[in-house]
């Protein structure tokens, strides 16, 4: 479920809710099953300041490359988008991502270079280009301002849900709007994953300082997501700002509009990696985990990270188990400066919650009332560190069956 802010409205139509964008998603025959689409587009009615920011895998999908060049300017006016494969580890792979580029600005009519371009899916296997180049005339003509749904689709790989989001916000009497498609279930893990973010906003920004907040806020949001541990190489998170909704433009960090603007992309953000995390490669349940009381900021996000990639804790949660020694192990062998003595942790779902740690130390509780509560699909773990204000969230998944059953034979 997402989680709602005071202030802002979530709305219909995702990345086409800001004024002058438009999308759209067909089946252009990269993946073999015809019932799933393929290719997505993303098109602005006029240039935009754009921002991005990418994996830190040193393996990098040649669209990253592209697009990186592309950006230099920071403009930006399309996005072009193909799942089924990565266009990774391939000899041609940059020479295949500038032709979506120039094929995409042929249909569109603008300049090549403010293509924004990606892929997701296989690593290491050729990409066809015939299929996008035949394909791009229906995928232009498609565009329409209700198209975010088809492109949110194609875009997905082995996700089972549909990661869409536009909030709605008021800056200097003018009515504002963010939108965001997401995909990403498996090889996810901190400092981004196999995962795709598009987003699109109407708000007037300097585009250095949309640079700035797009790079804090994923460092709060997806770089705090893991599924599996496994840091991917295609992850691009990029937004596009058309300026339209008539806002004075927002060129410091020190006013009330920024902080806005800052707010409203926490909540696409936010909301867009519990959606991925909940979505996780043979996953049943969201686990979110809170950290309080660390040092400092960096100490609270190390700590939530480890808890949340403990193969270990996924596994207790998948059976239910409240093993809160593995919550405790994984906080001990982090590299925190913490003090462990103090250490409380704290269970809880929608079926109420439990103290399972207390000063590093176990506690009496009732196995029955924890069980129930490690029943529900959603999972928070709370741990009080009681060493200072500072406090970080890390969100992921159990650890089941199925994530093997999956990944065995990916590629085959």
């Amino acid at each position: 479920m997402n989680i709602k802010y005071e202030g802002f409205d979530f709305v219909e139509k995702g990345i086409c809710a800001p004024k002058g964008f438009q999308a759209s998603g067909v089946h252009c025959g990269i993946r073999k099953n015809k019932s799933k689409k393929d290719l997505a587009l993303i098109y602005s009615d006029v240039l935009c300041n754009a921002a991005a920011v990418y994996t830190l895998n040193k393996v990098k999908g040649a669209p990253i490359a592209v697009t990186k060049e592309n950006l230099k300017n920071g403009k930006a006016q399309a996005v072009i988008i193909n799942s089924g494969n990565a266009n990774t580890c391939n000899a041609d792979g940059e020479e295949k991502a500038r032709m979506m580029c120039v094929l995409t600005a042929a249909a569109l009519k603008i300049d090549s270079k403010d293509v924004i371009v990606g892929s997701t899916g296989v690593i290491g296997q050729v990409l066809p280009i015939e299929p996008i180049q035949e394909h791009m005339a229906e995928l232009a003509e498609a565009l329409s301002c209700d198209g975010s749904v088809d492109a949110a689709d194609a875009i997905l790989t082995t996700d089972t849900v549909r990661k869409e989001l536009a909030v709605e916000f008021t800056l200097g009497g003018k009515t504002c709007h963010i939108g965001g498609i997401a995909k990403g279930s498996g090889m996810i893990h901190p400092n981004m994953a196999t995962m795709l973010c598009f987003m699109t906003t109407d708000v007037a920004i300097d585009q250095e300082l949309l640079q700035q907040t797009l790079s804090a806020v994923v460092d709060e949001t997806f770089n705090m997501v893991s599924i599996d541990g496994d840091t991917s190489t295609n992850d691009t998170c990029a937004i596009m700002a058309s300026g339209l909704a008539g806002n004075q433009e927002i060129v410091s960090a020190d006013t009330e509009e920024y902080k806005v603007f800052a707010d409203a992309l926490y909540v696409i953000l936010m909301n867009l990696s519990r959606q991925i995390a909940g979505d996780g490669e043979g996953a049943t349940k969201l686990l979110e985990c809170t950290v309080n009381g660390a040092v400092d900021l960096k100490n609270a996000k190390i700590v939530a990270k480890s808890v949340i990639t403990s193969n270990l804790f996924k596994c207790a949660m998948f059976g239910e188990d409240a093993n809160w020694g593995r919550v405790l192990c994984a906080i001990g062998y982090s590299e925190a400066d913490l003090d462990i003595h103090g250490v409380e942790v704290i269970l809880a779902s929608k079926a109420g919650k439990i103290t399972v740690c207390e000063n590093g130390a176990g506690v009496d509780f009732s196995e029955e009332k924890a069980s129930s509560i490690l029943k529900e699909d959603e999972i928070k773990i709370i741990v009080n560190l009681k060493d200072g204000d500072a406090k970080a969230v890390a969100w992921g998944c159990d650890l089941t069956y199925d994530y093997v059953k999956i990944n065995g034979d990916y590629r085959t």
